[in-house]
């Protein structure tokens, strides 16, 4: 079985949804399936996670050639919102893009049953959640980095942190005011101030985001792209997590194998995780989340729960999901 696996503006495109496109090519290393990262007809499967112009091309061909077209479903216009500039005008017109490329596929994978939800919405295509998970490897030894990185950014614990792109949609605003309500609480976010990264983000900041970071009261830290993530987990102690729409959360997974207490925002993607016993919840008041947090005991106590409610989406525990689905649909070709 030889897998197309293709990654449209692969060399663009950053954050969680790069990092999943890793994941899955790890477990494919290690199932020793045979992959390319080119759109190739010749393979049993194409397998799509970008839908831009020439992954729609490729997926139309390989239906016209039998070759089953694999859909994983990253993108959802609600997804898109409040990200960058003019990303909420553009997505109005990718609601109906996406509608379209998503119905080229025989299959979609969705990371959470909620971006199934929403999928559903959008397609009669057949779908299968799965989890972009994380790889538990990628945070060994993040422990012995905790005073480096607390020296480093001028922390005293316990540290309220979010790992990820700065944008409104992550919940940048809640963030900066709980911050400015809980001013002897220091709080961290680690990750671009931007999308990308790249000169160009100078351009695609919103006016909305460059506002809120510039307005941030001055226990507000935004370190911007951090080269080891380990630093991060280290560094904070309550991984706090106001996003207003979410996929899934890959650094929410890594954050709770670290056994960081989360506070997130009570929306539909995290109905998985139990108010008050792996995580606190709340809709507006963030606030009183945190400082119930500056309780030790009740930090580890919860913690070490999420920890174990991690343990369900390691790279390992989720790897047979994708591989038997590849297996399932490289038959489909053989026999059809």
């Amino acid at each position: 079985m030889k897998v197309s696996h293709y990654f449209e503006w692969e060399e663009y495109i950053t954050g969680g949804h790069a990092q999943s496109v890793r994941n899955q090519r790890k477990i494919m290393d290690r199932a020793g399936l045979e992959y390319t990262t080119e759109p190739d007809l010749t393979a049993d499967i194409l397998h799509l996670n970008n839908m831009g112009p020439k992954s729609i091309v490729y997926a139309r061909r390989a239906r016209s050639k039998g070759v089953p077209v694999l859909i994983h479903a990253h993108q959802t216009a609600e997804d898109f919102e409040e990200s960058f500039a003019f990303s909420d005008v553009l997505a109005k017109p990718l609601r109906p893009y996406l509608e379209f490329a998503y119905g080229l596929g025989d299959h979609l994978i969705c990371p959470s049953e909620h971006n199934r939800s929403v999928i559903e919405g959008y397609t009669d295509t057949q779908t299968t959640v799965i989890s972009n998970g994380f790889d538990p490897a990628k945070l060994e030894g993040f422990e012995d980095l905790r005073e480096e990185y607390l020296d480093r950014y001028d922390l005293e614990p316990p540290v309220a942190f979010n790992v990820g792109h700065v944008i409104p949609r992550k919940g940048l605003e809640s963030f900066v005011e709980t911050a400015r309500s809980l001013p002897d609480i220091d709080f961290v976010w680690f990750g671009y101030l931007n999308p990308t990264g790249k000169t160009i983000d100078r351009v695609l900041r919103s006016r909305k985001t460059q506002r809120l970071v510039d307005s941030a009261p001055s226990n507000v830290t935004f370190t911007g792209y951090v080269e080891d993530i380990r630093g991060a987990f280290a560094a904070g102690d309550i991984f706090f997590f106001p996003t207003k729409n979410e996929n899934e959360g890959m650094a929410l997974l890594e954050a709770m194998a670290c056994g960081k207490p989360p506070v997130v925002r009570d929306i539909p993607t995290f109905e998985w995780l139990e108010d008050g016993k792996q995580c606190l919840k709340a809709s507006q008041d963030f606030a009183s989340k945190i400082d119930a947090f500056r309780d030790a005991d009740r930090r580890q106590v919860i913690g070490e729960r999420a920890k174990r409610k991690s343990e369900e989406f390691t790279l390992q525990r989720i790897g047979d999901d994708l591989v038997q689905l590849y297996a399932d649909f490289a038959a489909k070709k053989v026999t059809s």
